[in-house]
């Protein structure tokens, strides 16, 4: 207060006084309460573009989890069904791959009483004398075994071809020997499912050896199974870990069989038919066989084909549901409740099921479906051959007045007899007269090969007549001689040596080594003949001006073959809809009931074939899986094989569950639409193999073997199917070859590529290069002899060789036969190849 008394007058504020924000008390809500106290619930009017982001990546992730949450259910269903009352028996094969262990000792101990299982059924695969079916109670679990002889390998691809897992029996210092290793790369190549690797011996050596002695065989065996686990087996403890593996081990899916339904015979009977039905039956006639077995894979139709691995496409007539050789309550039985008597019986209104009493002594059949004739697929393997397809009908009156015209102003040209307008387009001819007739027949591959063969034949006579064989009788003498004193240094060894040569075989095998080293060497390169003009000899031929853009119609010319197959218009939406469908397949015997199967009209060779001991392998066939059609399967060359593998030269193909003999041919593997063919399989690269077969959809595994005389089957290369195109393109290349004779700046005089003046004008269109890259044209001839002129975009070198390329479309052999012969056991195959002490001595 002021000394005077005066009331003082308080500040007042001006426009520019400082204003704070004020303090947050707290009464707002972040971003996060909003959203965890809505829980998601978003109006729709107010959701910005960010909110439907996050919204629409939540769903993503939400579905995800959906897909992966489903798939490993089914993952886990599928394997708890493998073995339980549920699913099939799990399969298990015992294979040894050593000639000194025995698989018998293997399956005696996982039968023994110590391992806990109780054996059900003695030989219960049809034809497999050692197999057996094993009830484990205290897994709930069942198995079946079977142990096979690794001599036949058919038998023993179409066995690990179902089975859900092998046991591979090694030794426990070698591991496998030549023949276990041999085939294990033909089961690598066709797809191995899950297994065990199991030793024996390992307790039998010192305690202080016997990890030294696990560890060198796991050295040895991770060559091959990297991952796997060695399993000792000489007690019946091991047995029972074995067996614990086997139940609960990861099974690999192989996509050839998991998307058909296939089975294996444990039940074989067969009834001839009838005179009635007028099919000649009896023991070498024709029959109904009734396979009895579990379903496995897919749901089993009756109006599927089925295919008898070995023997051939069959239709079935009916399923029957039979009763159950191995349920899993055999040790704690059950009463049976009325009207519950399995999976079977609760499906009897669905699949309107008819019971047949059989008497007193047999079982009641349950007829699950029979065949529909008007629905069941047939057994056609080739296309109806119209020979009037390719006829026209009566021309108009437009149609005879273009023509007329056309053949006013069309210029009139020879040309080789059977050449068509589309061949004839790159021929410039200046009034040749033709020089005779040509047949028709003449211009087949198999003529040209023909002779290209016999053209190499003179050749090796020519070369083969050594100018010193003129020389005196005296030297001649002294050289049988001493080839006489060379011979009769070993004459008992040698002569044994010799008694299993087949010279006919040496000297093909020879000039097939010839002509390998010479088409390396010098590659599509032939010969002009000198007693037949080049244009006759070779008149299907045509040059190309690039052999990546120049243009060929896939529908030209095509042989009376193409006539008997079928073809899609897309193969890969098809096999996309087929293989679609049949996982979504809910009809049928489904996968785990034990059914039998009438296939009608069987031939009595397949029960002899499972009297002799081999096992019965059936699958159902997708649509279109019985017909022909051109078939591409990419494979490459086995390393252990080295002999020269020709083109068109027979070969035995292991094509998912069929096996086939064919003459394919080879060519390159590219992403063009023209594909240069192959002379002979090569080693270093992957080649496409095309041939006729039946139509297979991918994946399905494919190794080629190679028959030779005495019936041994090599193992030559492997891979899997490719496509199924009819279209494919493939080319086959022959270089002609001419040598510089007089070289110029840019042009130059060349020789021995042609013989005959008409031969120089015939090609003169086509294009030439040399080795070094150069690139020019022929521009004229001179003289009679076949010299000519040609001009070039450089200067030649003299050391230089002149080119021109020709082309021809080629295609495989129609030689498929579906019946392949069983190949030489091993035991022959090393009498063959080794000899016995004695015989060394």
């Amino acid at each position: 207060m002021a000394a005077n008394g005066e009331k003082q007058q308080g500040h007042r504020p001006g426009i520019y006084k400082q204003k704070n924000k004020g303090h947050k008390h707290g009464k707002h809500r972040t971003k996060g309460e909003i959203e965890r106290e809505n829980k998601g619930r978003v109006s729709v009017t107010a959701l910005t573009k960010k909110q439907r982001k996050e919204q629409k990546k939540m769903d993503r992730r939400h579905k995800a989890n959906q897909l992966r949450r489903n798939k490993k259910d089914m993952v886990l269903t599928e394997k708890r069904r493998l073995g339980s009352r549920d699913g099939p028996p799990h399969l298990v094969a015992v294979v040894a791959l050593h000639a000194g262990v025995d698989a018998g000792a293997v399956t005696r101990l996982l039968r023994g009483e110590g391992a806990g299982g109780v054996v059900h059924q003695e030989r219960c695969v049809s034809g497999v004398s050692d197999s057996f079916g094993l009830i484990l109670p205290r897994f709930k679990q069942r198995f079946t075994f079977l142990s096979h002889n690794t001599a036949d390998m058919h038998s023993l691809l179409d066995v690990a071809k179902i089975a859900d897992s092998l046991v591979f029996v090694l030794d426990s210092a070698e591991g496998w020997d030549s023949y276990g290793d041999y085939c294990l790369s033909c089961l690598f190549a066709q797809g191995l499912p899950s297994h065990a690797l199991v030793c024996q011996g390992v307790s039998d050596l010192p305690v202080k050896k016997r990890v030294e002695s696990k560890r060198a065989l796991s050295k040895i065996t991770e060559v091959r199974f990297p991952d796997a686990r060695l399993f000792p087996l000489d007690s019946e403890q091991d047995a029972t870990l074995l067996l614990r593996h086997l139940g609960t081990q990861r099974q690999r899916k192989l996509g050839f069989r998991s998307r058909r339904s296939h089975l294996l015979a444990q039940h074989v009977t067969f009834t001839p038919n009838g005179p009635a039905e007028g099919m000649g039956g009896g023991p070498t006639g024709l029959g109904t066989l009734c396979v009895s077995g579990y379903v496995r894979g897919r749901p089993l139709r009756v109006d599927r084909l089925v295919h008898i691995s070995g023997h051939g496409d069959f239709q079935l007539s009916q399923i029957d549901a039979s009763t159950d050789p191995l349920p899993l309550h055999l040790t704690t039985p059950r009463p049976a409740k009325p009207g519950k008597g399995g999976d079977v019986d609760m499906l009897v209104g669905v699949f309107g099921i008819k019971v047949i009493d059989g008497g007193e002594d047999e079982a009641p059949v349950r007829v699950l479906m029979k065949a529909d004739p008007s629905c069941r697929e047939s057994l056609q393997t080739e296309a109806e051959v119209d020979p009037m397809d390719g006829e026209q009908t009566w021309p108009t009156e437009t149609e005879l007045l273009e023509a007329e015209e056309a053949r006013k102003n069309k210029r009139v040209m020879k040309v080789p007899k059977g050449t068509s307008d589309y061949q004839a387009t790159w021929i410039v001819d200046e009034d040749e007269e033709e020089n005779g007739e040509v047949d028709e027949e003449s211009s087949d591959d198999d003529d040209d090969d023909m002779m290209d063969e016999a053209l190499d034949g003179e050749d090796e006579e020519i070369n083969s007549q050594d100018p010193g064989s003129c020389c005196g009788s005296e030297e001649e003498e002294e050289e049988e001689e001493e080839e006489e004193v060379c011979s009769t240094e070993r004459p008992g060894a040698d002569q044994r040596y010799d008694e299993h040569m087949d010279e006919a075989a040496e000297e093909e095998g020879l000039k097939r080594y010839r002509e390998a080293r010479a088409n390396e060497m010098f590659p599509d390169e032939v010969d002009t003949p000198l007693d037949t003009l080049a244009k006759i000899r070779f008149q299907r031929y045509r040059g190309l001006k690039s052999f990546r853009s120049s243009p060929w119609d896939p529908m030209e010319n095509l042989p009376l073959n193409y006539s008997r197959i079928f073809q899609f218009q897309s193969f890969e939406r098809t096999r996309r809809r087929i293989l679609a469908e049949a996982a979504a397949e809910e009809e049928g015997a489904m996968v785990g009931w034990y059914v039998t199967l009438h296939i009608i009209d069987v031939p009595f060779s397949v029960m002899e074939s499972v009297q002799s001991g081999k096992p019965l392998v059936l699958v159902s066939l997708l649509p279109h899986e019985q017909k022909m059609s051109v078939m591409h399967v990419l494979v490459r060359r086995h390393p252990g094989n080295t002999e020269p593998i020709k083109s068109k030269e027979e070969l035995v193909f292991h094509c998912g569950f069929r096996r086939f003999r064919a003459s394919p041919i080879f060519s390159q593997h590219t992403s063009a639409d023209k594909h240069k063919m192959e002379r002979f399989l090569r080693p270093d690269a992957p080649s496409v193999v095309s041939v006729y077969a039946p139509i297979t959809f991918s994946p399905a595994g494919v190794l080629l073997f190679k028959q030779r005389n005495d019936g041994i089957q090599d193992l030559v290369a492997t891979g899997s199917l490719l496509s199924c195109d009819p279209q494919r393109i493939v080319l086959k290349r022959i270089v002609l070859s001419g040598h510089p004779f007089k070289i110029n700046r840019r042009s130059a005089v060349v020789r021995y590529m042609f013989f005959n003046r008409d031969d120089i004008m015939w090609f003169k269109p086509v294009e030439l290069r040399t080795k070094w890259g150069r690139r020019g044209h022929i521009k004229e001839a001179l003289g009679t002899h076949g010299h000519m002129k040609c001009v070039f975009d450089n200067q030649l070198r003299s050391q230089d060789t002149v080119l021109m390329n020709l082309y021809k479309r080629v295609y495989p052999r129609w030689t498929y036969d579906p019946y392949v012969p069983l190949p030489l056991p091993w035991v022959k195959r090393e009498g063959t190849v080794e000899m016995d002490d004695q015989d060394m001595e």
